[in-house]
């Protein structure tokens, strides 16, 4: 029996987004950006339940539409300026699990403001996941075009201080070790680490590495037109009609 399934498919959108007000549901060519999120939950066969956690009546309306399921409403506690995510995704964990009467296995975050993962992501990560059973999860990275290693610094005392104090030791870019970033595509959990973890950080994770070009993420309107623009040069998958 797999260690992975049932999946539970998590799409979080809070309704007080600052950056960019209704960035959730603003329409991103003909979907609503978080349509981009539940589509691609629902075209991966490997998830079971694809739920949005909302405290907003209108993303819930809008999510619903998108095919998403709505089982409650987020509590108003979780969903504040300050609220962590990962209590969020605990909360909706326990609130899936006792109105479906499923014990999932483990849970996929999409965030509905990352639009550039595809299904094959979500295949590719769920299997790397259940090829390794001493790993809690798989979070998507990319390689930014710098590397932070090299080129990352600090003030210190008015003076300029390398960030990571290894990079002294390279003379040569091209000689660097590959470093990734965190790029927010998808996160993958086991649902046992959720339900016990008090940071998802504290976990042992595996890398699913997409291209930087499709590594978007939407919080303000320069990163909205840079997803137009993605999205003009086919970088973001589009559910088929």
């Amino acid at each position: 029996m797999s260690t992975v399934h049932p999946v539970l498919a998590v799409i979080p959108a809070r309704g007080g987004s600052k950056g960019l007000p209704g960035k959730n549901i603003r329409n991103l060519g003909d979907l609503p950006l978080i349509g981009y999120a539940i589509k691609c939950a629902l075209h991966s066969p490997e998830v079971s339940k694809v739920i949005c956690t909302t405290d907003s009546e209108t993303i819930a309306k809008v999510a619903e539409h998108m095919g998403a399921d709505i089982p409650f409403m987020r509590p108003e506690n979780l969903a504040t300026d300050t609220s962590a995510m990962w209590p969020v995704i605990q909360h909706a964990l326990q609130a899936a699990t006792d109105h479906y009467q499923i014990e999932f296995q483990s849970v996929l975050l999409l965030d509905p403001t990352s639009p550039g993962r595809t299904p094959q992501d979500v295949a590719e990560a769920i299997a790397t996941l259940d090829n390794d059973p001493a790993a809690d999860g798989v979070i998507g990275v990319s390689e930014p075009e710098f590397n932070p290693i090299w080129h990352c610094v600090v003030e210190n005392d008015g003076y300029m201080q390398d960030l990571i104090s290894e990079g002294r030791n390279y003379t040569r870019r091209q000689d660097l070790p590959h470093v990734y970033r965190i790029n927010a595509s998808l996160y993958l959990w086991r649902a046992e680490f959720v339900r016990t973890a008090n940071n998802w950080r504290d976990g042992k994770s595996l890398m699913h590495i997409i291209p930087e070009s499709r590594a978007v993420h939407v919080d303000t309107p320069e990163d909205f037109k840079h997803a137009e623009q993605a999205l003009a040069e086919g970088l973001i998958w589009l559910p088929p009609q």
